[in-house]
Parts: C-alpha cells; structure tokens; sequence
C-alpha cells in the first residue's frame, strides 16, 4: 500500500538527510534550523527547510538527541497533594517555563510520606530524570542528609532544610504576621487561627502561626488560646472547625485561615449561620489562589511569590542542568504581600 508523504506510516522512516534532499540544503543546514540556529542560515534557505519539514511530515527524534547529550529532557516535580489547588497551580507554573526551554516536567505524588518524598531523591530514581524538584512536607534535615545526589534537585519547602540542596522557601512567618496585622488594622480584635499550631519545630502552621503571634505583640493585643484552631488546612477543615465555633458560641470577628481552601470552607460556614462578611466576620487567606479571586465574597489574601518562586526554581534547575557554576546550594526566600479583596473593610482611619 502506498502511504502519502507525512502520514503516521512514512513519518518514522524520514531523516534529516531527506529533508536537506528536498529542501537542496545541507544536512548541516537542516541541523542549524531545527536546533534553533537559524541566525546562521538565511531567511529564504529557512523557509525552504521549513516546507520539506512539512511536506515529508519531519518529527526531530528526541530519544536520540537526548541519548547523545546523556539527559532524557525530563525533571520530575514530587508534590504532597495532586487535589489541592495550590500544587496544581505551581505544577502548571512549573511546566510552563520548562516547556519554554523544551524541558518537559513529570509531576508524582509523594503522599507528604517521609519515605516517599526520600525514595524519590535517591539515585536508582533519578535514573529516569535530569533534576528533580521535591515539595517537602515530612522530610527533615537529617533525612536529606544521607542522601547522595546523584542529579540536581531543588527543594521547595516551608522552612530551612538541608544546605546540601538548592532551597526556595516562602516567608511564612512574615505572612502570617502581614494577615495578621491587616485584619487587627480593621478593628478586629478576637482573631481565629485557623489551622494554627503552637509546637515546636518548623511547619507551614507554626511559622505561619508564629507570624499570627507577632503581629499580636506588636501591637499589645493579647491572644485568646481557644483561638488557635488546630483544624487541618483543607477546605473540608476550614468549614467543620469554624462550624464547631459557631456551635459552641465562641465570640469571634477575625480569622486568619492558614491556607485558602480553608478560607473558602470557613466561608461556608458563616453564611450557613448567617454571620455577614466582612461586616461581623473578616477573613484573610493565604496562598492566593485563583478560587479566590472569583470566590463569593473574593477573598483577601497572602500573596507568597508565586509566580517569582517559579521563576526560582526552574532558573536552579536550568543553571544546573547546564553546569553554569552556581557553585554552593542557594537558598531564595521569595517576598509575601497582601491583597485585599472583599472579606475584609477598609482599615480604620
């Protein structure tokens, strides 16, 4: 059966020696303009190479090219949580800026499981990538330290880990004080922790706890301990916990939600039971979800640096990659702000 040039059938069977035939080129010529370097070639020779590519249904094999520079053109990003909206939204940042470079990004799910988020940093692993980028949620510094890279991997975490590893972090305690401070400047003065934790040690609740504490200080407001909610940061955790407040007839006018799918659970809760927002209750969040922003009411927030934490990570890995000579691990800690939106008044004057 004849096959026309370009179907499924012929297209594995064109080399770039066909398509320098056809365009009356060079296979060096062909080689500069499916590289990128077509600042060599002229434009008229560029568009000819570009036709015979279409016309013969040329696909570059990546498998070849990337066995020849000993990478497979992968990194692989570990999260905790596939169904929390925060890590979908930086998954999709991530994969992004490395398809921008012709990177392409594989996402796993570790569970927040400290043998997981291990397992997948160890050389047998990373086998099948370039670098690896690992949201840490159980792992400590000694559980990093015994591991021997065997390629470039960034952590993204919620406190300061191993210096044995590139490290970009959030300013959770300085966010949780900006939520604070801004929810105290609008009169409030009985403010829930939501998802807030007083222990020891390094998580996303103490630090951003730790931050809920300061801005208190700061300005003399004493703390209720019933107010410092240890409720879980997902949506379901944010709507029982506050649920159970309105119940037990706990006074409140403030939460300070640890994350935003706990915010949008806390929400619920107060419209089910009538309590107006912002005008009796002021909420503010933190991660700056896009729920948020198209929430009813839109919710006030704590923006962590999003989108320059993405920058951060996807720069390590490339400099990496390419043994650009960062030299010793970096540790980039991306800036919080706020933003106000519609639960939460205007500060008082």
């Amino acid at each position: 059966m004849d096959h026309e040039p370009g179907s499924a059938e012929t297209t594995a069977h064109i080399t770039m020696q066909d398509v320098a035939r056809r365009a009356g080129v060079s296979a060096q010529t062909v080689s500069n303009v499916v590289n990128g370097r077509s600042a060599r070639v002229g434009a008229e020779t560029t568009q000819r190479v570009v036709e015979a590519i279409n016309d013969l249904g040329y696909r570059l094999n990546q498998s070849a090219r990337s066995l020849r520079k000993g990478r497979t053109g992968i990194v692989g990003l570990g999260l905790p949580l596939l169904a929390l909206e925060y890590y979908g939204e930086l998954a999709d940042r991530l994969a992004d800026r490395f398809a921008a470079h012709g990177v392409r990004m594989v996402v796993e799910n570790t569970g927040g499981a400290l043998t997981a988020e291990v397992e997948s940093l160890a050389a047998s692993h990373l086998e099948t990538y370039d670098g690896f980028i690992l949201a840490v949620a159980a792992s400590e510094s000694a559980d990093l330290n015994v591991i021997a890279p065997s390629k470039p991997i960034v952590l993204l975490g919620e406190r300061a880990l191993s210096a044995r590893f590139d490290h970009v972090v959030m300013d959770n305690r300085g966010g949780g004080r900006l939520a604070t401070e801004a929810l105290l400047a609008r009169g409030a003065r009985s403010i829930v922790a939501l998802g807030g934790a007083t222990e020891e040690g390094d998580s996303v609740e103490t630090l951003r706890t730790r931050g809920y504490l300061d801005a208190h200080e700061a300005v003399g407001v004493p703390v209720r301990p019933d107010l410092i909610v240890d409720s879980g940061l997902h949506i379901a955790d944010g709507y029982h916990h506050v649920r159970a407040l309105l119940d037990a007839g706990t006074p409140f006018d403030g939460i300070f939600a640890l994350t935003d799918a706990n915010a949008m659970g806390a929400v619920r809760a107060l419209n089910e039971d009538g309590r107006r927002i912002p005008g009796e209750v002021q909420i503010i969040g933190f991660d700056n979800v896009t729920g948020g922003r198209f929430h009813t009411p839109a919710l006030s927030t704590i923006e962590p640096g999003n989108e320059e934490m993405a920058d951060a990570i996807v720069d390590l890995m490339l400099r990496r990659l390419s043994g650009a000579g960062l030299g010793s691990p970096q540790r980039i800690m991306s800036a919080a702000s706020l933003v106000l939106r519609e639960t939460t008044r205007d500060a008082l004057g």
